[in-house]
């Protein structure tokens, strides 16, 4: 018996090769056959691309069906079947909408309608869920049958039809014995029979795979009346929520600024809302604080019949006094009753406009600041705060530190 299977083998090689090489002519099929035959190669490959496609068309997203591969073959190969669970895209922007809707408060309109959204999305993808159910059932399943059982016997019973007709066409161009020519005839016209006929049922199976496509169409129409329903209901409320958002009264908001909040702007230029001591350093009104003198004497110069000079770091110390008593300064017997034409204020209007003295140099930081030396008088112009001057000086005009300067002659 392993005897006549081998020669058989031996036989159906001797022939391929002669058919191939030597160009020996085998049996040949007629046109209706070859035909059939054609027709069966496209049915195989379209269920198997069918099958794919569908999948694709499911699940869209590759990065998904190749995970949820993987855990199944990991499954099968720790004998635990995982059920993977695709992901759909629908589901996931529904959570993160109600994710952040309920972190930004449900009592806010536009995070109420985001969780309403996300409600919404998430009941779609249910109802996609249900859809790859009814058609993994109705369509792929009957597919999968098909391609596993029908498909291949058919092609198992074309692949014995080839290996029986070399046989056949062997044995009959080596001129073996009658008997088995015979055999091996019949055993042709067996194959032929049963290709035939599988490839005829695999064909003429109309109804069953219109059938198919009519549950897969049924499936999206109500995947997607369901969906439109949904929808028309979540763009109503939408809608509600918009005209409601309109109605409401809009506060005007006046933002807060560091004064409000008790913060010094040393950027800006604000004030501190509380008193501050003298030994704080002050700012300027344009950004730059009031700055420590360039050069502080080691004594506080004194003045005939005066009292000290305020310091920077002691404001609190009196100014000096006049250099002469109330009445006057001592004249002479032989002194004119009348003024003298210095003292007049008539001929002296620098000592009536309103000046200070200079007691340290002061050398500018920002743009906008009088530069001056110790000892300069410097005509006031206004006082801009409790902290700063402004003035002028040999034809400029800028502001500077109060703290920097005796007022002589105070503005008005």
């Amino acid at each position: 018996m392993a005897f006549a299977g081998l020669k058989k083998q031996i036989n159906k090689a001797n022939q391929f090769m002669n058919e191939k090489i030597g160009g020996v002519e085998g049996t040949k099929l007629d046109d209706e056959f070859v035909e059939m035959e054609r027709k069966t190669d496209i049915m195989c490959e379209l269920v198997e691309e069918l099958q794919l496609k569908t999948k694709e068309f499911l699940h869209p997203n590759p990065a998904s069906r190749a995970k949820m591969s993987a855990v199944k073959g990991i499954g099968k190969l720790s004998g635990q079947a995982k059920a993977a669970t695709y992901p759909q895209p629908e589901g996931v922007l529904g959570e993160t909408m109600i994710a952040y809707g309920r972190k930004i408060g449900e009592d806010n309109l536009y995070a109420s309608a985001l969780i309403e959204s996300g409600e919404s999305m998430k009941q779609i993808a249910d109802i996609k869920y249900n859809l790859d159910d009814n058609i993994k059932m109705n369509v792929l399943e009957p597919l999968h049958q098909l391609s596993t059982k029908d498909i291949k016997e058919v092609q198992h019973h074309r692949k014995k039809l080839q290996g029986r007709r070399l046989d056949f066409d062997c044995k009959k161009r080596k001129k073996d014995k009658d008997d088995e020519i015979k055999l091996a005839e019949d055993k042709f016209a067996e194959s032929l029979h049963l290709a035939q006929m599988g490839m005829h049922n695999l064909l003429d199976n109309d109804v069953e795979q219109i059938s198919q496509l009519a549950t897969f169409a049924e499936n999206l129409v109500d995947y997607h009346r369901q969906c439109t329903e949904i929808l028309e209901v979540l763009a109503t409320t939408l809608q509600e929520k918009k005209n409601e958002a309109a109605s409401l009264p809009r506060p005007e908001f006046v933002p807060k600024t560091l004064s409000d909040l008790g913060v010094m702007d040393t950027l800006n230029g604000g004030l501190p809302s509380t008193n501050i001591s003298a030994t704080t350093p002050q700012r300027s009104p344009y950004g730059s604080p009031a700055r420590s003198p360039v050069h502080t004497p080691t004594h506080t110069p004194q003045y005939p019949g005066s009292s000290p000079l305020p310091s920077p770091m002691n404001p609190g110390q009196p100014n000096w006094e006049p250099l002469f008593p109330p009445g006057g300064p001592p004249r002479s017997a032989n002194a004119s009753p009348l003024p003298s034409p210095m003292k007049s204020p008539a001929r002296s209007p620098m000592m009536q406009s309103p000046a200070a003295v200079a007691l340290y140099d002061f050398e500018p930081e920002n743009p906008g600041e009088l530069a001056f030396n110790e000892g300069d008088t410097i005509n006031l112009t206004q006082r801009i705060d409790e902290n700063w001057f402004e003035g002028s000086l040999n034809g400029k005009s800028g502001m500077f530190p109060v703290s920097y300067v005796n007022v002589t002659n105070p503005l008005p």
